[in-house]
């Protein structure tokens, strides 16, 4: 017989301040929110009230200041980090290159911040948001004035001294979470799971303040105080990072009841109270990666081992290692496939053989800022044994994914409820079971049908579009080559594990640069090249060295795409110029189709003989030289793209737009839109 009782520890004051505190920032975001609030406040009752109602007033009273946006500056300015302040705004500065830290003669203007432009890609206002940022200084001159002085630097100088590169790299992320020299090695350690480790968190803190506690033992509960006064140096020294924050005051909490003799705090209630008063501080926090991901990871930990039998020795310390992993990573799942695209499967296994070198290297790291260069010849070793770990880990498989919509996440955590109320026996195992398939249930049913639609992703000056043709996907183009990286994103993002086909409609550095990285990250069944393609092109000699297929196609070529059919309408024949002799598309998702017209001049389009669409890719950017009045005439588009982004030649040439315009087609363009998506239906 199952007994069925409710933790004490989850219905803590602290639990139901955080709880409010998270509420009251979500439903500054989203106000519908705030309803969920009404079912748990008999559980939760004044604290859960309280909490919801300071970091609402906080929120509403006092939020982040927005610049006047069009505002051209000019002037002395500080550059710390990215950031500037001015006039009580905090702004980020943007320029190429990036500006180092130091003190300036900067001109340029204000602008909000943008939103995500492609799929995986970055959420820009989100991500300064959660910063308190709400102000771009784009920055159109930039002269270098002096240096700024950085106290850090002598404990940044101490703790590189002796190190390899790559050494000094990783006790940079290790002892103060910077990343900006990792590069190769933080997508390393990603595919290995660790990358959590080069982002100072609890863990760190814990090894730190538990070094320090075992070390001060003859001061007896005086070393709890003299380990409370670190932490904030070690914020000085690494700067608040919303974990660091985060782990802080759940090590502060705990230090100071130790101290006072009052016992440590429960995990739980003191994530709870770390969690309502970093709401408090900025309710923006909340959409910060860092933040989500550190609260997520505490929280999993705190529910599935707190109900759990400790087993004593060396054995038990093990399995509560794994088991704290399996749980933190069961939490972090969909948020870490959601962003990042994969989960590695030995993550739990990877984390539980470097707790011990993160044990040592941690403290090591701390004494290193003080001592230098003497600790050097011991932490070397140990660095580099975490990274042949975190090579050897990078190996292992990877679970693949796209973007989790809204929908996923809650049937994601709505199968995990039934889960960890049986473990608190709340519910008997077995209804659990039953209660927790079902949202699994549904997540099936959800991904069955399979999309048919057509993406014009944001490369910038150029094109790449993505056509997901009922359990198959192409690609056409792919943008310039520094695209690559952030094409394969997009991809992730949407799912796509491989490719079909790849097409390249020409020669220009602005249509097959992204397509080098492509070849090199995904699977490819088919390549088609324009035969304008030389034999000895770096993209033909790309794929020939990975083994993908070639077809130097021309007119009359005919494909089966999943549900779908590609055709080829250009070129019949090669004049010898890369524009002319690009590849001309219709794809036909059984029914609706959609013409892709690369960078065909009228000549060609006067040529072709194409039916009625319903999207079409328009020539060459919107060039004047092509979209002429006939062609629209004869396919009459409903709604016409163009891959287009900053550039000198006024594409798209406003000649080419009054001509869509007074046709009524609908006009996207991935300069003022960014991806643009049409969907045609679904495939069952």
């Amino acid at each position: 017989m199952n007994a069925t009782r409710s933790s004490p520890a989850l219905l803590a004051p602290g639990v139901g301040l955080g709880l409010g505190g998270l509420l009251g920032a979500w439903g500054l975001l989203s106000p519908w929110v705030l309803l969920t609030a009404l079912p748990l406040f008999p559980l939760f009752r004044w604290p859960l009230a309280l909490g919801l109602a300071l970091v609402l007033l906080r929120g509403t009273l006092w939020p982040a200041p927005e610049p006047p946006y069009g505002l051209r500056l000019e002037g002395t300015f500080a550059v710390q980090g990215g950031f500037t302040p001015w006039e009580g705004h905090r702004l980020w500065v943007r320029h190429y290159p990036p500006l180092e830290d130091g003190l300036y003669r900067l001109r340029g203007y204000l602008g909000p911040p943008e939103g995500r432009r492609n799929p995986g890609g970055l959420d820009q206002r989100a991500w300064l948001l959660a910063q308190g940022v709400k102000g771009v200084f784009h920055v159109k001159r930039a002269e270098p004035l002096a240096p700024l002085p950085d106290p850090r630097a002598p404990f940044r100088e101490r703790l590189l001294q002796g190190l390899s590169p790559l050494g000094r790299e990783v006790m940079e992320g290790l002892t103060l979470g910077d990343k900006r020299g990792l590069e190769e090695g933080y997508a390393l350690f990603q595919k290995a799971g660790l990358a959590h480790l080069l982002a100072v968190s609890g863990l760190h803190v814990g090894f730190l303040v538990g070094s320090l506690v075992l070390l001060l033992w003859p001061l007896g509960r005086w070393r709890y105080l003299l380990a409370l006064l670190v932490l904030p140096l070690y914020l000085w020294l690494a700067g608040p990072s919303p974990s660091l924050v985060r782990a802080s005051l759940m090590a502060g909490l705990s230090l100071l009841g130790l101290f006072l003799g009052l016992g440590a705090a429960g995990v739980l209630q003191a994530l709870g109270l770390a969690l309502f008063l970093q709401l408090l501080h900025r309710p923006e926090t909340l959409l910060s990666l860092g933040f989500q991901l550190s609260h997520l990871a505490v929280l999993g930990i705190a529910l599935v081992l707190s109900p759990l039998p400790r087993l004593p020795g060396a054995w038990g310390y093990l399995l509560g290692s794994l088991l704290a992993a399996v749980a933190a990573q069961a939490f972090l799942a969909p948020l870490l496939l959601h962003r990042f695209g994969f989960l590695p499967l030995l993550s739990p296994l990877a984390n539980l053989l470097a707790l011990p070198l993160v044990a040592l290297l941690v403290p090591l790291g701390f004494l290193k800022l003080l001592l230098g260069g003497v600790l050097a010849p011991l932490v070397e070793p140990l660095v580099q044994a975490l990274l042949t770990l975190a090579r050897l880990a990078s190996q292992g498989p990877l679970l693949r994914w796209g973007e989790v919509s809204p929908t996923g996440f809650a049937l994601y955590y709505l199968g995990l409820l039934p889960l960890l109320l049986a473990l608190h026996r709340v519910w008997p195992w077995r209804r659990a079971l039953v209660l927790a398939s079902l949202p699994l249930l549904v997540g099936l049913l959800a991904a069955w049908p399979k999309p048919l639609d057509l993406w014009a992703l944001d490369v910038g000056q150029g094109d790449a579009l993505l056509a997901r043709m009922g359990g198959a996907e192409v690609l056409v183009d792919g943008g310039r080559p520094e695209q690559g990286e952030k094409l394969v994103r997009a991809l992730r993002a949407l799912g796509v594990e491989a490719l079909e086909v790849m097409v390249a409609t020409h020669p220009d550095a602005d249509h097959y640069g992204g397509l080098l990285k492509v070849a090199e990250e995904v699977p490819l069944g088919l390549a088609l090249l324009s035969p304008a393609f030389p034999r000895d092109h770096p993209l033909v000699r790309t794929l020939e060295a990975r083994g993908v297929p070639l077809l130097f196609p021309g007119a009359g070529t005919r494909l089966w795409v999943g549900r779908s059919r590609l055709e080829v309408l250009w070129p019949s024949h090669l004049s010898g110029n890369d524009d002319q002799d690009g590849l001309v598309l219709l794809l036909d998702f059984g029914g609706p189709k959609a013409l892709l017209l690369a960078d065909v001049p009228q000549g060609v389009e006067e040529r072709l003989d194409p039916p009625q669409v319903g999207v079409l890719k328009v020539s060459h950017h919107g060039s004047r030289t092509g979209t002429a009045e006939a062609l629209l005439q004869r396919v009459a588009p409903h709604i016409a793209l163009i891959g287009v982004g900053s550039n000198p030649f006024g594409h798209p040439h406003p000649e080419v737009r009054e001509r869509l315009l007074t046709r009524g087609v609908r006009v996207y363009r991935t300069d003022q839109q960014g991806a643009v998506r049409v969907l045609f239906g679904y495939s069952w």
